[in-house]
């Protein structure tokens, strides 16, 4: 029985390996399913290339994303990596011109 102990070891590690990832991939698809599934329009998400907006569209596999005031992107459903909340209070400064141009002046936004 000493003899077959470190092949059980051995035996059970790799079972190890495989079973807690294999668990651990199958929880982050049911996350992502449900996240895609509580989409609706108007809802700020982020892409898993890190571009930001909000849902504008829902297709059966695509969402209308929209990047900018009148600017809406086609993207697949699985590049929704996750809901963002809209920043509360973020107003800009007044007469903000929305660039910064790095002189320092009071109508540069603040990053």
């Amino acid at each position: 029985m000493e003899q077959f102990f470190p092949l059980i070891l051995l035996v059970l590690a790799f079972g190890l390996l495989i079973v807690l990832p294999a668990r651990q991939r199958k929880k982050m698809q049911a996350n992502a399913q449900a996240l895609q599934a509580s989409l609706t329009v108007g809802t700020p998400v982020m892409l898993t290339s890190g571009i930001h907006g909000t849902v504008a569209s829902l297709g059966e596999g695509t969402v209308g994303l929209e990047i900018a005031p009148g600017v809406v992107i086609t993207v697949a459903r699985p590049a929704v990596m996750e809901v963002r909340q809209p920043a509360s209070g973020a107003v800009p400064p007044e007469g903000a011109t929305g660039t910064i141009d790095g002189d320092g002046d009071p109508t540069d936004r603040t990053r």
